[in-house]
């Protein structure tokens, strides 16, 4: 009864619309003395080079036996466009800071050296 099933990969864009990827059809033949056990087989699917940046959305995987749907957790996937460089503020933070703190020391010194005077 469970060695026909069909293994379904589709994705739910953030609009929550529903995208078929693909369908397999399996039939799985059990080896003599394995019958009535659990058995676990894994499926790899290799999703393309994502044409754009909508093809954002959670990615699942559902199987299906003549009255049984079982579906994944679903993985989620974050599509940039190219080019795109993460903004870090640390060299400009360290920047801003190194001029700040040179410009007090000038000055403090100057002050320190007209006080003298």
């Amino acid at each position: 009864k469970y060695t026909k099933f069909s293994v379904f990969y589709y994705w739910i864009d953030s609009r929550g619309q529903t995208t078929s990827i693909s369908r397999k059809l399996e039939n799985v033949i059990i080896p003599s003395g394995k019958e009535n056990t659990t058995a676990t087989l894994s499926y790899d699917y290799r999703i393309m080079p994502l044409e754009n940046m909508f093809s954002t959305g959670t990615y699942y995987c559902r199987v299906e036996w003549n009255d049984i749907q079982q579906s994944g957790k679903g993985v989620f996937v974050l599509a940039r466009g190219t080019g795109y460089v993460e903004t870090s503020y640390g060299w400009e933070i360290l920047i801003t800071l190194t001029a700040l703190l040179a410009t007090l020391s000038i000055t403090a010194t100057a002050l320190f050296l007209w006080k003298r005077q």
